[in-house]
Order: structure tokens, then sequence, then C-alpha cells
């Protein structure tokens, strides 16, 4: 542990620390036991108020996630005395090696490493967002016809798709919804990296149909775009990490697709055009009318 203290108001000595298993765009919490080396106490709930946050950093000390998540201190800490922090620790986007540098901050001040500490860094092995490559198809309800559509398009996926139970990830498709044969498997290489939600593009077949009424509003989805981690709009027939189903926030389906709400949550989500559905625009009529 970093055994530096520097003389001041504000000082820290860091006694251990413990850091489970980090899975790259996933939360944890870690433990830390600190103590007050300084001359003043610390509060967290005051003007200048210490929180304890986290910096990414790659092996040569470069900054790639600056200022992690703030933690307020749960109670004071007066001089001399010792406290056991608890604080929670986004893991980076991808999976690799980085070094998580630990540190206090006076709200509106500095970092303590500012101020002459040694924040705690460590080196560490930051593990896909899922252990296992397994994927569930939920199809909503529709004529036996689209259903069965969709399931010999699921049939064709380059990696198999589980129909449900213990499963890494859920995805949502209308029925007429045909993935494309390698949708599954970049699916899956996406929630790896560490993203808890995943869109792609919607591809509305038909001639003219497709080029009125749902192909005109599903414009924004069409094919042709590639990763968009800025993306505006909802994700459509959407995949969704099992651990956090149940706060995605899904909203009302767009034509009939499934559509998540990415502005509402606060997980790591992702956008990406090659992620490819097509869909013929009768199926989009018939969706449509159900959901409404």
């Amino acid at each position: 542990m970093p055994a530096s203290v520097p003389a001041g108001p504000l000082a820290v000595r860091w006694l251990r620390h413990e850091l489970p298993e980090q899975r790259a765009g996933a939360r944890s919490i870690v433990t830390a036991e600190v103590e007050n080396a300084g001359r003043v106490a610390w509060h967290g709930n005051t003007d200048g108020a210490i929180n304890v946050s986290y910096h990414w950093l790659d092996l040569r000390g470069n900054p790639i996630v600056w200022a992690g998540i703030f933690t307020p201190l749960a109670q004071p800490v007066a001089p001399e005395e010792t406290t056991t922090l608890r604080f929670r620790v986004e893991a980076p986007i991808p999976p690799g090696r980085y070094r998580l540098s630990i540190d206090l901050v006076a709200d509106g001040r500095a970092w303590f490493a500012e101020l002459g500490n040694e924040p705690v860094e460590v080196d560490v092995d930051v593990k896909p967002r899922i252990s296992t490559r397994s994927l569930a198809v939920r199809v909503g309800e529709g004529a036996p016809e689209l259903i069965a559509e969709t399931q010999a398009a699921l049939a064709l996926q380059e990696e198999p798709v589980d129909p449900g139970g213990d499963v890494e990830a859920t995805a949502f498709l209308a029925p007429g919804c045909r993935p494309a044969p390698d949708w599954s498997r970049r699916i899956l290489d996406t929630h790896a990296e560490g993203y808890a939600g995943v869109g792609g593009s919607v591809s509305v077949e038909g001639g003219r149909l497709a080029l009125r009424g749902a192909g005109r509003e599903l414009e924004p989805w069409r094919p042709g775009f590639g990763r968009s981690p800025g993306w505006t709009e909802p994700l459509l027939c959407p995949s969704v990490l099992t651990e956090v189903l149940d706060s995605a926030p899904f909203g009302e389906p767009i034509c009939g697709l499934p559509a998540l709400e990415p502005s509402r949550w606060d997980e790591a989500w992702l956008c990406d055009g090659r992620i490819s559905v097509a869909v013929a625009a009768r199926a989009l009529k018939q969706a449509a009318r159900r959901s409404s």
C-alpha cells in the first residue's frame, strides 16, 4: 500500500483494500480501510465534502477514464481516526489490462494526490462482461407464419440461440423479424465488450409499402451506419443482459418493434448498425396493430 503521507490539513494513509473481480462495464463494491492522517476532519455532506473516487489508467499511467463515480463519506472522520470506505467502481470498456488509481477528492478543491498524497494503484485484468456466450430470444405474439419466419432465421445464426433459462442476455423481436446470420455473434461480442444494452439497424422490405408508413418512420434505423455510442433514438429489437433486465427502460413499441429508451438508463449501451434485422412491411403492419 502507498506509504507516503504529506504534512498538511488533508492527508490520508491507506491501510488495506479489497478489490472484487472486475468485468467490463459492470459495477462492483470496493472496500478500503483508511486513516485520516491530516489535521482537519473529513465530512461527506458539506461544502468541500470528501469523496472517494478513482481513475482508470493504461499501464503507462495515461488516463482512460478520469474521475469515475464519486462516493461521499458515510460519516465524519476525525484526525488520526480510521474508517472503512465502501464505494462503487465501474470497470472500463473494453476488457483488458488496466491500472486502477483510487483517491480521495475534496469537492471543489483538489484530489488528495494533487496535495502530495499517494493514491492506491492496482494493475487489474478487466474481464469480459459475460462469462458464457448464451443468448435467449423472446418473439412477441403474432401470426403463426410470421413467427415461423423469425424462427427460421434464428435457426441460421452463426452462434446458436438458447430458447431461455440460464442465459447471459435476452433479445426481443417482433414476429416476422429476420436477423442476419451474424446477428447473434455481433450481439454477444458487444455484450462481452461491456455493454448492457445493444441495438442495431432495421431494414424494411416490401416494395412501395416499405417507402411509406413504417418505412419512413424507421428511416433512422436504416442499415448503413456503424457503431454509434452517441445514438439518440431508442434501441430497436434490443438485447439486454440478464443481470440488468429488470431495470431496462422499455418504451412503447415503434412500428410494433420492441424499443429500449437508453436515455433513461445509467447502464452502458451501444447501437451498432451492423447488428441487422430485416422485416417485411406487412409484418410491421400486423405488429403495429397488435401493439396499439
